[in-house]
């Protein structure tokens, strides 16, 4: 079988199709920037397809004769749909790295078309949402009839520029959990609570993370809220940013905030990297009080990214597809996150 990684080029492409070369794979490398799609397939010694995401017929050209497509090109709000129909149409199962909640949202719509064309449909793949998702899922199995999941996580240090545009892109659109089954949004910093990831207390503030859509799919608990951990002079921004919400959603605005993040640097370096740490906690309670909670601790979040991706990619291609929309967990089990180097997921006592 045959995968093509879609965005081969970015920051976060490149240290996926590293990964992958490392594993042994030959991916076709795509993307529509043609000086860089043969840059990285030079590089590695890889086949190179240039097609952009505007034109379907391209699209399914592009992907002639492939099998497994591991999207990387964000944000996914704009280029899932048309690479996810496209995978519909020619019949290649589909992964993407993304941690929108809209996008999982909408792959959870066309289960029943995925379904149909054979295909499996697996946004997600990498830190948004593998450590998360499989924390949940871990925590739904201990608790079957639990009815409220809380996930929090820290420790991504610095983030990519792909990452921070599309923080840019969802701008003034307010916070979202999920409260009996549905998702509403609610205002930024919505919600804080303390959280010991093994290293002490710490402040987290709700975001709009990808569990809030994931969590459901693969639990089917229907109160779920995601935190992250921020300084408190950010979260303090956060909800100052309530007032101003018309404002960073104006186009011009956000054109300009896209410029500045194109200045900044790609990413984080090879050290920061290696000595970044990822860490997790959740806590599933059901309607009579009881819960169970975990934590994990793992590698920084674009190395976790490179390596989940890559294993999720593999397991296709090893013929471990399950047809329709699946989460990470549901694809690949709650102890897909295990088998990492560095990842140690444990149960946390809870207090009688």
């Amino acid at each position: 079988m045959s995968l093509l990684i879609y965005g081969a080029y970015g920051y976060t492409g490149q240290l996926i199709t590293e990964q992958a070369v490392d594993q042994g794979l030959a991916p076709v490398v795509a993307g529509r920037d043609a000086e860089k799609v043969h840059a990285i397939a030079e590089r590695y010694d890889l086949e190179g397809r240039v097609f952009g995401l505007d034109t379907p017929a391209r699209i399914r050209d592009g992907l002639d004769g492939i099998d497994v497509v591991l999207h990387c090109a964000g944000p996914f709000i704009h280029t899932s749909t048309p690479m996810l129909q496209a995978c519909i149409d020619t019949g290649a199962h589909y992964l993407d790295i993304t941690g929108e909640i809209d996008v999982f949202e909408a792959a959870a719509r066309r289960h029943a078309e995925a379904a149909s064309a054979a295909i499996m449909v697996c946004p997600g793949v990498g830190f948004d949402v593998v450590p998360t998702d499989c924390v949940a899922k871990h925590l739904s199995e201990a608790l079957p009839d639990a009815t409220t999941l809380e996930i929090a996580f820290m420790g991504l240090g610095q983030v990519s520029r792909g990452t921070a545009l599309t923080a840019v892109s969802n701008l003034g659109e307010g916070g979202k959990v999920r409260r009996d089954g549905q998702i509403v949004t609610v205002p930024p910093a919505w919600s804080t609570r303390e959280v010991d990831f093994g290293r002490g207390s710490k402040t987290v503030v709700s975001i709009p993370w990808g569990d809030v859509s994931t969590g459901y799919h693969s639990t089917g608990i229907p109160n779920i809220t995601a935190y992250t951990y921020l300084p408190e002079r950010a979260i303090t921004l956060l909800r100052l940013s309530r007032y101003v919400s018309w404002l960073l959603q104006w186009e011009p605005v956000k054109k300009l905030l896209g410029a500045l993040v194109r200045m900044q640097p790609a990413g984080p370096d090879e050290k920061q990297r290696e000595e970044g740490v990822t860490l997790v906690w959740g806590r599933a309670t059901n309607d009579a009080g009881d819960e169970v909670s975990a934590r994990l601790t793992g590698p920084e979040g674009y190395t976790f990214t490179a390596r989940t991706a890559v294993a999720a990619a593999q397991h296709v291609l090893d013929g471990g597809a399950t047809p329709g929309f699946q989460t990470p967990s549901t694809a690949f089990g709650a102890h897909f996150v295990r088998h990492f180097e560095g990842v140690d997921m444990v149960d946390v006592p809870v207090r009688s």
